[in-house]
């Protein structure tokens, strides 16, 4: 699914100016994202995420996508994705997280520090573009196109490095879910074990619980909390690069960016919240749904900007690195989960 991305501005018929209206490119992610959460119920191993890019893909690459609807859907890919990033903040408990020990929770830092400080290296050795190289590093190494999403933010990335990114995660995490399993059947670990390798290697959240479930319950309980823990990690990171980025363009005249991203200080209050008060299941099922949406119809937004006739020219380099980044992230998570005690 590697491709070349183009802006989803680029795939829209010219029709003249003026100002449009966001409501229609709105109603139409929603209802994309209402279709692929259908889906997934349905097929729980599929990812309503990854159901609603491969939907906008398809879209972008059918039929020019109408100039009218360009507002709403450029709405959905920033807006919409940073109010989904704050509310999966809701399903983060810091009780859990802290529960698991250090052992594990020292797992979890290793697979998101070496995997992005590795694959920034391979990264630089392949001549990937260093905005490319830093999307990919965070979206495989912390939680796929969320992490890819909230740092794209951070760093005002193009449309078309944040869509080729997720693309990649789309692409290996799906490879990971399926080979994964059956290689930890052979191993002899145990279902924590097991739970932590699944949690710290595959990139997005569904598929983790997809993967965890087919392995048992107690494997799926490990592999989610792990993979809770590696999301949570998601705002210190995106703070690092903030700050980082701040000093560069103090060096050059224009506006420095902001400290913190609001969506940063959004998703660590909503965590906040998720540890502090004993939330009714109806608020945090409701608040689960209102998130799914929201990145759905989001991933939608994304998908409709990549472009299968300009797939050559992105050449085999990402690629490339995608394959090494995910060999890193399942090195160190086995590596870690095998050791542990």
């Amino acid at each position: 699914m590697l491709m070349r991305a183009t802006t989803p501005a680029a795939a829209v018929v010219s029709l003249a100016p003026a100002r449009r209206s966001i409501w229609p490119g709105l109603a139409l992610s929603a209802g994309v994202a209402l279709v692929a959460i259908g889906a997934h119920r349905l097929v729980p191993a599929l990812s309503p995420l990854i159901i609603a890019l491969i939907v906008g893909v398809l879209m972008a690459n059918t039929a020019p996508i109408p100039a009218a609807l360009q507002p709403g859907i450029q709405v959905s890919c920033r807006r919409l994705l940073r109010l989904g990033i704050v509310l999966l903040g809701l399903q983060l408990s810091l009780r859990d997280i802290a529960a698991l020990g250090w052992a594990t929770s020292a797992v979890v830092v290793a697979v998101v520090a070496i995997g992005i400080l590795a694959t920034l290296a391979v990264g630089r050795a392949l001549g990937v573009p260093g905005t490319q190289r830093l999307l990919i590093a965070c979206g495989f190494s912390i939680c796929g196109a969320a992490a890819v999403a909230g740092v794209s933010s951070a760093v005002r990335a193009d449309d078309e490095d944040v869509a080729l990114a997720v693309g990649l995660v789309v692409l290996y995490g799906t490879v990971t879910m399926f080979v994964l399993p059956p290689i930890l059947s052979t191993l002899a670990l145990t279902a924590t074990q097991s739970g932590v390798a699944a949690g710290g290697s595959i990139h997005e959240v569904a598929q983790v619980v997809a993967a965890g479930g087919a392995m048992g319950p107690e494997v799926l309980a490990a592999a989610t909390v792990v993979k809770l823990a590696r999301v949570v990690l998601l705002a210190p990171v995106i703070l690092a690069i903030t700050l980082t980025q701040r000093r560069r363009v103090a060096r050059l005249a224009g506006p420095r960016p902001a400290p913190v991203p609001l969506f940063v200080i959004g998703f660590i209050a909503a965590s906040v919240v998720a540890t502090t008060l004993d939330l009714p299941s109806a608020v945090t099922h409701s608040a689960h749904l209102a998130q799914t949406m929201l990145l759905s119809a989001a991933m939608f937004a994304l998908g409709t900007g990549l472009r299968w006739q300009l797939m050559r020219q992105v050449g085999v380099r990402p690629l490339l690195l995608g394959a090494a980044s995910t060999a890193i992230v399942v090195g160190v998570a086995f590596a870690g989960a095998r050791f542990m005690t």
